[in-house]
């Protein structure tokens, strides 16, 4: 069990663009299999209101202005208890994980000077079970209690060049958990590893030693806010200038408190980096243990992924020989003469703006070159 939980909320989910984007992102988009409330966010939501305890345990999510309406919409799920626990906190500016991380644990600690045990968790993934998830987290926290930083290990099921590697050391004991219930293996984090060539990969995998790293921390307070002291000293030190937030500082807005006005954060992340939390803690640090998870565990980095996950869409189609296509439209689509296509469609009736993506199967992992050459453009509004 933690005492709070850090969710990142942020980003712009770039990757299954032209249906994720700035005013929609992936975390917002529906989960496969799930019922049409739910979404990748919410189910990060279940994940950190499942390993936090109620009347006392904080739901943190850090994420940006423009994501404000997608998160009140998706919390108006949750019961008023529910609720109760959740705080959002808006970033000033996007600088990737790090100062996100911070940001959260300072909040932590400057409404709870007592030591707590924090998990970090992502939005934009799927997790299952949440049985399991929340058994591995227990060990997770047993880990933090001891002053270590704990990271989630994926077993890898393939040699995959688009996730980072956690590289496993000695196998080390879980201390005792609640119920003396057994725990999952875990081991010394010997090395990260950088996203790797196609060679490099299944060597990682032939070694039996390497896992994704799923980008999933734990740690107490104290510890993290130490390390950020000894690894990265320039980038939480405008951080602690911040005090608490005061009473009047908040709004509640659906239900759940929202942090409108924090003195202090904008000039933080104004002099904060744009740096990962790996990169600028996890990398340097000596005490990173490995909990090698349990539970299954999908990224969906990709619309090769997401549209094996989602299946046939209620998209009108009309085909002539036209096989094996992929149509994910809010407007009609006809197809001829093709195959082995993937076509996303969104026609700007909703709001956003109208773009199509036209890609080969197998071929998406490209959308990020087009993303790049639309920001080259100039054409930053199609994101």
């Amino acid at each position: 069990m933690f005492n709070d939980c850090i969710i990142m909320a942020g980003g712009s989910g770039t990757r299954l663009w032209p249906a994720s984007n700035s005013r929609r992102p992936k975390q917002f988009l529906c989960v496969p299999g799930a019922s049409a409330a739910s979404s990748f966010f919410t189910d990060a939501v279940d994940r950190a209101l499942a390993l936090t305890p109620r009347g006392g345990g904080r739901v943190i999510i850090i994420a940006g202005e423009s994501h404000v309406p997608h998160i009140i919409a998706a919390c108006g799920r949750y019961g008023e208890e529910e609720r109760e626990r959740l705080v959002l906190l808006p970033e000033p500016q996007a600088k990737s994980t790090a100062p996100a991380v911070i940001c959260g644990a300072l909040y932590s600690r400057l409404l709870s000077p007592e030591d707590r045990t924090l998990l970090v968790l992502t939005s934009d993934h799927i997790i299952r079970p949440l049985e399991r998830f929340t058994a591995d987290g227990a060990a997770a926290a047993a880990f933090a209690r001891k002053d270590r930083l704990v990271v989630f290990g994926i077993p890898p099921a393939s040699p995959e060049t688009g996730f980072g590697y956690i590289q496993a050391g000695e196998a080390l004991p879980v201390p005792a958990l609640p119920g003396g219930a057994g725990g999952p293996a875990a081991f010394r984090a010997a090395s990260f590893r950088e996203k790797p060539d196609r060679e490099t990969a299944e060597a990682f995998l032939a070694a039996g030693n390497f896992y994704w790293n799923s980008g999933m921390f734990a740690f107490s307070s104290r510890f993290i806010i130490e390390e950020f002291r000894r690894s990265a000293p320039d980038l939480i030190r405008p951080f602690e200038a911040l005090r608490p937030p005061e009473a009047g500082a908040y709004t509640r807005e659906g239900g759940i408190r929202i942090l409108r006005s924090w003195a202090g954060l904008a000039d933080a992340y104004a002099a904060a980096a744009s740096i990962s939390f790996d990169y600028a803690v996890a990398e340097k640090c000596t005490r990173t243990v490995m909990i090698a998870a349990g539970f299954a565990w999908q990224d969906v980095g990709s619309w090769d992924e997401y549209a094996k996950l989602l299946g046939d869409r209620d998209a009108e189609v009309y085909r002539a020989d036209a096989e094996d296509c992929f149509v994910d439209a809010d407007i009609p689509v006809a197809l001829c003469g093709v195959q082995d296509l993937l076509v996303v469609v969104r026609s700007g009736k909703h709001g956003e703006p109208a773009s199509v993506l036209i890609s080969g199967k197998g071929k998406t992992q490209k959308v990020r070159e087009i993303v790049e050459q639309i920001k080259a453009a100039g054409r930053t509004e199609l994101l």
